[in-house]
């Protein structure tokens, strides 16, 4: 079993910078953070292999957002930079069971209870 703790959301204006920490419980494999904004689906923002190799979901947070994770510490980091009003959701830790690259919600079998990131305009 794996157990993830997210911190580190809260409310920012716009253009603002914030860093999203998962701290986890048992053995990891492939990180993910989703994000689920009020009213839409939950949708993947990116993933990072044991290795350190990092998949991001495509144009929205490229180049905003950086995944990274501290294997020692079983933590996995999700820091957003230039923050848009969009950005607003609660954001998810997921864990895979494996060393998957996929990005389907159903492929990560390990979840944390969010945290929420408000961005002001």
């Amino acid at each position: 079993q794996v157990q993830l703790v997210e911190s580190g959301g809260g409310l920012v204006q716009a253009g603002g910078s914030l860093r999203l920490s998962c701290a986890a419980s048992g053995r990891t494999y492939t990180m993910g953070w989703f994000r689920q904004a009020p009213g839409k689906e939950r949708e993947f923002v990116g993933a990072i292999l044991w290795s350190g190799r990092v998949t991001y979901r495509a144009d929205s947070v490229k180049g905003r957002f950086t995944i990274s994770r501290d294997n020692g510490k079983n933590a996995v980091y999700l820091q957003m930079n230039s923050l848009k009003p969009e950005d607003t959701a609660v954001y998810y830790c997921a864990a895979r069971p494996d060393y998957g690259l996929g990005s389907a919600i159903y492929e990560f079998a390990y979840w944390g209870q969010g945290t929420q990131v408000t961005v002001s305009s």
